[in-house]
């Protein structure tokens, strides 16, 4: 007898649609296993090897064409597959102490020493970023091969739907096939890059089973200018400063800056994308460190009929230089200027204030924060708390990393922790 029914929907346009007769399409019985993961991306390949590991009978169901897509495209194509320094600290979550046991668990460490076992060379770039020297589909066949070797199944172009709970555990209908299992796994990402087939599916399973989730947002995502700022900053697209400084309140991060066609991008204005709300003003600091007047004033110490954006241009790139200097409506030469002008052009290279239009939204953000309250998920196991049986992991879940390999960190983390409990 059905105790509770979810009526959502697995499936992208490339999953076969079949109308479910009652019986399984190729006459089997019904798939009854110990395990069902929803998603072979990161956290679910992970979970799934390591619940076969321990003598589990598992069955992993995915919607794309091919697992670990996500992984695949990361990194430029060598997936950023954890970081050095991850910890509690580089996450974003209602609770942000929700995420200290799976890291404390499965750190880092582990899952380096589970790449090199597999023979995969890597580097480290800046901030403790970890790259496969190769091809990131190397960590995509790596945790293939985990699944395989310890008897998980991988299916691919499978639709879910009909998913009900039971009572010793959850039905649903694959390809209108039936199957059964104990315990079922949520690992299907969250809203970003709906381009390569995300779905709002753990939200909706979650909501179905009287779990809350937190409203999803897009996050590590370009942000956007409204159309008078963009008119008088387009002109800077492609421009780049390395080591510029981007506050939304308390929050800072000190990487590169990127003008876009339509607003800013780089790994600093990504960082700060997660922390910012819609309203909320950020400050940006093109030259941080660096006593932008003091030099000011010197350059005009030693050539007072140079312009302004030419001495602003031995500091910037010269098409920045140049609309800073156009901005602050200085004509003329630095002779001209005061110490307040001076002390205000300063101030429009390091605590330049704007609040930014939007977000360029789910289609290039890296991942989606918000997701699956943790109040309803046990920290340690990743189970639904009123839901035996019942896990949600990875993206689906309010626990947002970093911009570096942390997401990655995060899959690894709680995908092995419910794979130690499904």
């Amino acid at each position: 007898m059905a105790i509770a029914q979810a009526e959502v929907k697995y499936r992208s346009r490339n999953a076969p649609q079949r109308r479910y007769t009652g019986r399984p399409a190729n006459g089997d019985p019904v798939k009854d296993v110990d395990v069902i993961v929803i998603g072979a991306g990161a956290a679910g390949m992970m979970c799934a090897a390591e619940a076969a590991k321990r003598g589990r009978s598992v069955l992993v169901v995915e919607h794309g064409l091919a697992p670990g897509e996500k992984i695949r495209i990361s990194g430029g194509g060598r997936c950023n597959f954890t970081n050095l320094g991850a910890g509690p600290a580089n996450y974003l979550s209602a609770n942000p102490r929700f995420c200290i046991s799976a890291l404390r668990r499965y750190t880092q460490r582990d899952f380096i020493a589970l790449v090199d076992r597999h023979g995969i060379g890597w580097h480290e770039k800046t901030l403790g970023q970890l790259f496969c020297n190769a091809s990131s589909r190397q960590i995509v066949d790596m945790l293939v091969k985990e699944m395989k070797r310890h008897g998980a199944e991988l299916r691919l172009s499978t639709a879910v739907a009909g998913l009900e709970r039971t009572a010793d555990g959850f039905s649903m209908t694959l390809n209108g096939d039936p199957a059964r299992c104990r315990s079922l796994v949520v690992a299907s990402g969250g809203l970003s890059i709906p381009k390569m087939g995300a779905t709002g599916f753990a939200y909706d399973v979650a909501r179905r089973f009287g779990l809350a989730v937190v409203e999803p947002r897009a996050a590590l995502v370009p942000l956007t200018f409204d159309p008078a700022t963009l008119g008088r900053l387009e002109p800077l697209a492609g421009v780049s400063v390395e080591g510029a400084a981007v506050r939304c309140g308390k929050v800072r991060f000190d990487e590169a800056l990127l003008f876009t066609h339509r607003g800013l991008s780089g790994p600093a204005i990504l960082q700060i994308s997660s922390y910012w709300r819609p309203g909320e003003e950020i400050a940006v600091s093109l030259l941080p460190g660096l006593d932008v007047f003091a030099r000011l004033r010197e350059a005009r110490a030693a050539n007072g009929r140079q312009a302004p954006h030419t001495a602003l241009a031995a500091l910037l790139p010269k098409r920045l230089a140049q609309a800073i200097g156009d901005a602050g409506g200085l004509a003329g030469n630095l002779a001209d200027l005061s110490d307040k002008r001076l002390r205000a052009l300063a101030a429009a290279v390091n605590d330049w204030r704007l609040a930014p239009a939007g977000t360029e939204g789910y289609r290039t953000a890296e991942v989606t924060a918000g997701g699956v309250d943790t109040n309803g998920l046990d920290s340690r196991t990743m189970q639904a708390r009123e839901v035996p049986g019942l896990y949600f992991i990875g993206e689906a879940v309010d626990v947002t990393g970093w911009l570096g390999g942390y997401n990655f960190q995060w899959a690894w983390s709680s995908g092995w922790s419910a794979g130690q409990a499904a």
